[in-house]
């Protein structure tokens, strides 16, 4: 069976006390975790999830609410979980850089540990589509913060195909570019149109018809967006939700 687990839900800065982002994709031949917020050592152990369950991480992009929680994740699967298995970090190009960088500027450069476990850098471009271990990914870009390097995501575990928007805003050919998906997890973090990088209710209200998709739920809700209680006809993600595929 295929699941995604919702390990962080949040916009950038927690609203609504959620997490920041983080997606656990159980495929039938091992895990991918989607986005590594710097949140995502809390998340996995609030829900009683394994660090040693994922064999790769894939990064939409290069916020901190996305990528910030590759180093600690590295730190705990050494001292904490005594990996030998390789992990697999995979996401825009420049993603080695970028992680090592943040790791540093941590104080936990990636260089001033002696690895129990092998670490695989790799780079994934727009218009990428490829085998990663237990998945098959495409990345195409979205439009988001340029200095960023902004991608959304379509995973294929087994049968059934994901699609995850990362960080954007409206662009026309988001619906052609997650078609067929069985599920878009698609970010949605204002209630109104407002900041051009983001989506907002109010426009995928009016686009909804577009999107040829299984099944369809919003996430990296902001605080408008948490304070609603009635989101019309869409799903709304939180933090330990947990979709059967």
């Amino acid at each position: 069976m295929t699941e995604l687990v919702c390990i962080g839900t949040s916009d950038a800065f927690g609203s609504g006390g959620r997490r920041q982002s983080a997606y656990l994709l159980r495929a039938p031949n091992g895990g991918a975790l989607l986005d590594c917020g710097q949140t995502t050592g809390t998340g996995l152990a609030a829900l009683g999830i394994s660090r040693d369950e994922i064999d790769v991480i894939v990064v939409s992009h290069f916020h901190a609410d996305h990528f910030g929680g590759i180093p600690l994740f590295l730190l705990g699967a050494q001292y904490q979980d005594d990996r030998t298995r390789p992990v697999r970090i995979v996401g825009p190009p420049d993603v080695e850089a970028r992680v090592r960088r943040a790791a540093e500027a941590l104080g936990h450069g990636i260089e001033e540990h002696d690895w129990s476990f092998p670490i695989h850098f790799q780079e994934m471009p727009s218009g990428a589509d490829m085998e990663l271990g237990p998945v098959r990914i495409r990345a195409f870009a979205t439009h988001h913060s340029p200095e960023a390097n902004p991608h959304g995501l379509v995973v294929t575990a087994g049968t059934q195909r994901i699609a995850y928007s990362g960080d954007t805003g409206w662009f026309d050919n988001l619906p052609r570019l997650i078609a067929g998906s069985d599920l878009f997890l698609c970010e949605c973090t204002q209630v109104h149109r407002g900041y051009e990088y983001h989506l907002s209710l109010e426009e995928l209200a009016g686009t909804r018809g577009d999107f040829d998709c299984g099944r369809l739920v919003l996430t990296h809700l902001g605080e408008d967006m948490r304070s609603l209680t009635d989101y019309g006809s869409f799903e709304i993600a939180d933090d330990g939700l947990v979709i059967k595929l």
